[in-house]
């Protein structure tokens, strides 16, 4: 089968490539299979030397890198090289990191010696999606490779390339054959490799509807599995906010990666004292996003990633509009485009809108007013997301106890939600189960071994 790839600022073809066969994939399997013993009886200084290695070759590589991101995706060029960049400082993190991380942890028993020893588990599954191509990647890979796993690659179908260039950066950068390899399949191919018995957990970032299927299969084999879905993330502000400040921020959270980010604000809960000013600003801030080609520097919003999401994203602003919600700027695809959406703002936004009950994701945001932070909190986690979430406020003691409430797996105070190689990222409820970076990133795929010594 021929897969091809549309540039989403152009909508003109760019690459075509053919899923493999049966033969393929089973040669890579059998691969991975071999290199694992070999791959964790490597010192940890061995494999942290391979993963700088993999950082210097990003670097080396960054150019082709965005240009692949900025073409199968639409990723604006400095988007693109931050994520790169990224992705470096992230191997070097857990390649000087991971001799802490999986040090055995002494416990004091009645034992003449008692501890619990981490160990790698094997081949890990990974099913990643488009909206950061790379880093998601590097984001599961690092700790991955520094535990001793190794691991097999599905791509979303429409970043090959970025792909294919993980792979060479990884083998340029020394990483032995089998222990990493990218698999171009489909999803019933991918269901088959998990059932393979010689796969042992998997990863998958990307829709409910993904999860909930791989999900499912992992837990009828008895694998391990992290899932990492979508969010509806809350964007606090409340009667004391700096607003110079909360509105800098929403703009940023909202409309870079053209909205196209899982931990990105798309509700923004105001408290009534401040709403009015708060949407004012924020309506003219976000009229200075410039869109155009990605590649240029004067533009500042890209298109989304295909035309089918940008319709898909229309249509829930449709709906929400005839159910009472106003828009204050955009809310009509960019004229002339194959996948343009203009930075958007909803008003009076409220339950049974696909703005206040669904994921927007793109460049739309949702004002929702409440009376004070009582409501802010309640709406805050009246959501079946649990991903992120941040709160604005001049007091950072109320701002914490705020945040101590909020119903997800980060929550940030005066800043905006992201991911950082130093803190476990992850959600709740039906944003997903299971923890990427820092520690815990590193334990989730290695067998947590109890040793007693009587």
């Amino acid at each position: 089968m021929t897969v091809e790839i549309i540039n989403p600022a152009t909508g003109q073809v760019t690459y075509r490539h053919e899923l493999m066969d049966a033969a393929a994939i089973e040669q890579r399997l059998q691969a991975a299979a071999e290199a694992f013993p070999r791959w964790a009886e490597r010192s940890l200084q061995d494999r942290g030397a391979i993963l700088k290695q993999i950082a210097g070759q990003l670097r080396a590589r960054r150019d082709d890198l965005q240009q692949a991101m900025t073409s199968e995706m639409g990723k604006l060029k400095a988007e693109a090289l931050a994520e790169v960049e990224k992705c470096a400082t992230t191997c070097e993190f857990y390649a000087d990191h991971a001799a802490d991380y999986l040090k055995p942890q002494l416990i004091d028993t009645e034992a003449q010696r008692s501890y619990v020893r981490y160990e790698p588990i094997g081949c890990v599954f990974a099913v990643m999606p488009w909206n950061f191509p790379i880093w998601q990647v590097f984001r599961f890979l690092a700790p991955a490779f520094m535990a001793g796993n190794v691991a097999l690659l599905k791509h979303a179908s429409n970043v090959p390339q970025c792909a294919d260039l993980i792979l060479a950066v990884c083998r340029d950068g020394g990483l032995p054959d089998g222990v990493f390899d990218v698999l171009h399949i489909d999803n019933d191919q991918a269901a088959d490799v998990l059932r393979d018995a010689r796969v042992k957990a998997v990863t998958l970032t990307g829709s409910e509807r993904a999860g909930r299927s791989i999900a499912s299969n992992a837990g009828s084999q008895l694998k391990k599995s992290v899932m990492e879905l979508g969010g509806s993330d809350a964007f606090v502000v409340l009667d004391d906010a700096d607003l110079d400040k909360a509105i800098a921020a929403a703009v940023k959270s909202r409309f870079d990666n053209s909205g196209q980010t899982c931990i990105a604000a798309k509700r923004f809960i105001v408290v009534e004292a401040v709403a009015d000013e708060f949407t004012r600003r924020f309506v003219e801030a976000a009229g200075e996003r410039q869109y155009g080609d990605p590649n240029e520097r004067g533009t500042t919003l890209a298109p989304m990633a295909r035309a089918d999401l940008r319709d898909e994203l229309h249509k829930q602003v449709q709906a929400s509009v005839a159910k009472g919600a106003r828009v204050l700027i955009g809310g009509e695809p960019i004229a002339g485009s194959h996948a343009g959406y203009p930075a958007s703002v909803l008003d009076q936004v409220g339950p049974g809108m696909p703005a206040y009950d669904e994921e927007l994701f793109g460049p739309v945001a949702a004002v929702i007013r409440v009376k004070d932070e009582a409501e802010a909190l309640r709406v805050a986690n009246d959501t079946r997301f649990g991903l992120g979430g941040s709160v604005w406020t001049r007091d950072p003691v109320r701002g914490e106890s705020f945040a101590q409430r909020m119903e997800c797996g980060a929550a940030f105070v005066n800043a905006i939600v992201k991911s950082d190689a130093r803190l476990p990222f992850g959600g709740s409820k039906e944003s997903g189960f299971g923890r990427e970076l820092a520690d815990h990133g590193i334990h989730e795929f290695m067998n947590i071994k109890t040793i007693y010594v009587a």
